[in-house]
């Protein structure tokens, strides 16, 4: 069950959900932009998943990261290993009142230590079976972000906040 969020149980998270399904989460384009760390994740019915899941996703810093440019925005999914980083980049828009963070990686990049060692364009998906996250709540506040991606899993993150300069 959804645990791992203080407070928050499966039944809290699924509520929501059906919440943002039938009223949209008013959700904005300039809410998303920053780094995201991922938190948990959690199967489609809001099981947990198998022991150290989440633990091995933040130790390898899984992130979410979202740019505004003149196409809505730029998203990189990334994980790190010591001075190893595999980077999906692409581009995502924000669709519909629920709304939908739709997105499409073109390259995928594999460095060490800031050197990229391989660079590979990824072919373009078919436009009806583009990856997706329904956003079910973004928590300002608290700096989380909820949602459920296109294969049906649960997933929080946290904002990473930057220091003033």
């Amino acid at each position: 069950m959804i645990s791992a969020v203080p407070g928050l149980s499966a039944a809290d998270l699924l509520s929501r959900e059906r919440q943002a399904r039938r009223g949209g989460t008013g959700i904005l384009i300039e809410q998303l932009p920053g780094c995201w760390m991922l938190q948990q994740t959690w199967s489609r019915n809001g099981d947990a998943p198998a022991p150290g899941t989440g633990t091995l996703l933040r130790w390898l810093q899984a992130s979410l990261i979202l740019n505004r440019n003149e196409q809505g925005l730029s998203i990189v999914n990334q994980v790190s290993l010591g001075g190893f980083q595999l980077r999906f980049s692409g581009h995502a828009q924000l669709k519909g009142s629920r709304p939908l963070l739709i997105f499409s990686f073109a390259s995928l990049e594999l460095s060490c230590w800031g050197q990229v060692l391989h660079r590979r364009e990824m072919p373009a998906p078919i436009p009806q079976r583009l990856p997706f996250f329904a956003l079910i709540e973004l928590n300002e506040q608290q700096g989380t972000l909820m949602a459920r991606g296109r294969g049906g899993g649960l997933a929080q993150w946290s904002r990473l906040r930057q220091e003033a300069p």
